[in-house]
């Protein structure tokens, strides 16, 4: 009973993470949790659970769902939720070891991460300082998202940030990151106005909370919920308010493609993977290198776009 309670907590932190981090849809996190749900009770039935599971239990499950003659876009998708959820549990420190990342599954075409260009995340910027119920809050928006594009952190880790790793107008934060690793990540000019900006609103805010009997928050971020800061679904919704706000297609906008467009961008300008893996936090640079293919695929759009060649010859435009 304990072990199942533990599969289900496994389920629900996950699909949590995934509906704040990269604003996976309704219906994508009901087909993940289905999913999640019939290979933990395939695996009580071994008597083995996500923590002990091995390879060959994940390969077991999945020649027992071709025996059931299962789709191959089922079997897909069923794999994918797997995989998923054991590089979280790999990445979050709950497992010292990933045992399905080198299995194979029927084949689906491979979709790069949305991204947004240039233009897209100045329109996000611009509307973070205009949009707010109080000057406060437009102060916060603005420094919640020049970090974010400044440093292409993850949002449970902007969000969560000591309010002491804040102070002295400093160059680099120190972040920790999936797995309980710390990492260095710079600060640009931008980011540092905006963060030295927001340190004198909250720092304002919370001697007025402490002299109400409260007591003070050890967040930048901070909030009077449960957590005691910002939470990730909070920030999610901001997000997409800000991407109505500043005439971006709201579909294309969540916390994850800013971390997106800050890789991508850095390696538009030159910047080379192992820096954009250090700084994203990648236990492997095979998972930054989607980005190279993201940018192809871009440079591809701009060719096709732009260059006479590709033209029709009979378009007189």
């Amino acid at each position: 009973m304990a072990a199942q309670v533990a599969q289900h907590q496994w389920i629900s932190t996950f699909l949590e993470a995934q509906a704040a981090e990269l604003g996976a849809a309704t219906n994508t996190l009901l087909a993940y949790g289905r999913d999640l749900k019939d290979f933990a009770d395939w695996l009580d039935k071994q008597g083995s659970d996500f923590a002990k599971a091995d390879r060959d239990q994940i390969e077991g499950y999945l020649i027992d769902c071709d025996a059931q003659g299962l789709s191959q876009s089922t079997r897909a998708r069923r794999l994918s939720a797997i995989k998923q959820i054991y590089r979280f549990a790999f990445e979050e420190g709950w497992r010292d070891t990933n045992p399905a990342i080198q299995i194979k599954g029927p084949g689906r075409q491979k979709r790069l991460p949305k991204t947004l260009d240039v233009a897209e995340v100045d329109k996000l910027l611009d509307a973070a300082r205009q949009t707010g119920r109080s000057p406060a809050d437009r102060v916060r928006n603005t420094c919640l998202m020049e970090l974010l594009y400044a440093t292409g952190m993850r949002v449970t880790e902007l969000v969560s940030l000591p309010v002491s790793s804040a102070r002295g107008d400093p160059r680099m934060l120190l972040v920790l990151g999936k797995g309980g690793k710390e990492r260095m990540v710079p600060l640009s000019p931008p980011a540092r106005d905006a963060l030295a900006e927001w340190l004198r609103a909250r720092d304002e805010a919370e001697d007025e909370a402490v002299a109400k009997g409260k007591q003070r928050s050890r967040f930048l971020f901070p909030s009077r919920g449960k957590s005691g800061h910002l939470t990730r679904h909070r920030f999610f919704l901001l997000v997409k308010e800000l991407a109505i706000s500043g005439g971006v297609p709201a579909e294309k906008v969540t916390p994850h493609t800013l971390r997106h467009a800050f890789a991508t961008h850095l390696l538009a300008n030159g910047a080379d993977l192992r820096s954009i893996q250090t700084l994203l936090g990648h236990a492997d640079v095979a998972t930054t290198e989607i980005y190279t293919h993201v940018l192809d695929e871009r440079l591809a759009e701009l060719v096709l776009e732009h260059h006479p060649l590709a033209k029709d010859p009979d378009d007189k435009g």
